[in-house]
């Protein structure tokens, strides 16, 4: 994959950015605002591969067929997936803010969803068992959904790629980027 790199001068201080694949039509945006004196805003945060397009839709096409057989929703399939095997986090939420915590966390995605577990140990709050949805899932996350959502299919002698094609599509989203 081919980088490009470019040079900005802050006020004074250099910053150098290496850009994948960034049109250079871009990065002369951004030198141009920072000519004009205007600032930047950058978020620097953990570099994840994206899965592949084929992975995701094996998996929705799974919970589609699911779903038929269950007389469900393939969201329905995918939110009690997520609840059995997904990512989560249990945080102490003030009782008065539960209820915009829920809404707010919900409005990231369909596998975003907060419950209330139990009271905390702390005076005046709630334990909220808060899921991930798999976008922000890694390799590893991302596998263990789609093999859950594989095992419940076969349970429903449903037909399913051959073990093999299913590690392949977990390995081809593992590597791209």
């Amino acid at each position: 994959m081919r980088s490009t790199a470019t040079t900005i001068h802050l006020a004074g201080n250099t910053l150098i950015l290496s850009l994948t694949d960034t049109p250079r039509q871009e990065v002369a945006d951004l030198q141009a605002v920072v000519e004009k004196g205007k600032q930047l805003s950058v978020e620097v945060k953990q570099y994840r591969q994206k899965r592949s397009l084929d992975a995701n839709s094996y998996l929705w096409v799974l919970c589609q067929k699911i779903a038929e057989v269950i007389r469900s929703t393939k969201e329905l399939v995918y939110q009690k997936t997520i609840r059995e095997v997904g990512q989560f986090e249990i945080l102490p939420i003030r009782e008065d803010a539960v209820e915009t915590f829920i809404d707010r966390w919900s409005s990231k995605g369909l596998g975003w969803f907060a419950e209330v577990l139990d009271d905390s140990k702390l005076p005046g709050y709630k334990k909220i068992i808060a899921y991930y949805g798999s976008s922000v899932y890694d390799t590893r996350e991302m596998s263990i959904l789609i093999d859950e959502i594989v095992s419940q299919a076969k349970e429903l002698n449903i037909e399913t790629l051959p073990p093999d094609e299913v590690e392949s599509l977990k390995a081809l989203w593992g590597k791209e980027g």
